[in-house]
């Protein structure tokens, strides 16, 4: 059986004055690759910020055998999530960035790294400012870092949003290898259903509490 990295227990979040999006869903993101489906303003970004701890929910999240309510700051060394709207990165080059996103990770694979710089065209970027950079190719300084990583946990907001062709096919071939270990979990929260690549699960936005 497949190893669940990430156990969902009693999960409930919404926003402010607004029914809420999810409530009391129990449920395991196993090691591989999940496709987070759903239609725009169905609550896929805002799961993902819950899950990655940044933003406050009921319920308990257990990431690789660590609670987040026990230990936020170990559950969030675990997790690579970036918010496609964030300028927080704008002032740091390339390099600069995925240091941050990386910091700390003796797991990073430099080889599934620079394979990714090169399959997405970034080698000439990488000294650049990243607010000097289109959507497109800061989604690519994203997604490498994040793929390279070996974190447990990894966290793609439509992630081929921007991407051109050879470059989603280096993220489709960096999710296929991913998807092969028994160490980490990626979630692709998408509004497309991908084809591309062959997920090891589905999880679809609005879904019925306590199902997965």
């Amino acid at each position: 059986m497949t190893q669940a990295l990430l156990q969902i227990e009693a999960l409930g979040f919404g926003h402010p004055d607004a029914p809420p999006l999810v409530s009391n869903w129990s449920g395991r993101i196993d090691a591989g690759v999940t496709l987070l489906y759903g239609d725009t303003g169905s609550g896929k970004s805002t799961l993902l910020r819950v899950l990655a701890g940044t933003l406050p929910a009921k319920g308990r999240l257990t990431l690789a055998g660590v609670r987040l309510d026990q230990d936020p700051a170990a559950y969030r060394r675990d997790v690579v999530f970036v918010d496609p709207g964030t300028d927080a990165y704008d002032a740091m080059s390339c390099r600069e960035c995925t240091d941050a996103l990386v910091a700390g990770d003796a797991r990073i694979d430099a080889g599934a790294w620079q394979a990714l710089v090169d399959a997405f065209s970034l080698a000439p970027h990488l000294e650049k400012k990243m607010f000097m950079l289109s959507t497109g190719s800061k989604r690519k300084v994203w997604l490498a870092a994040g793929l390279a990583t070996g974190r447990a946990l990894t966290l793609l907001d439509e992630p081929t949003g921007g991407l051109d062709g050879p470059s989603r096919r280096g993220l489709w071939d960096a999710l296929t290898r991913i998807s092969a270990r028994q160490d980490r979990a990626v979630v692709v929260a998408s509004g497309e259903r991908i084809g591309d690549v062959a997920f090891d699960a589905t999880l679809e936005l609005p879904f019925a509490a306590g199902a997965v």
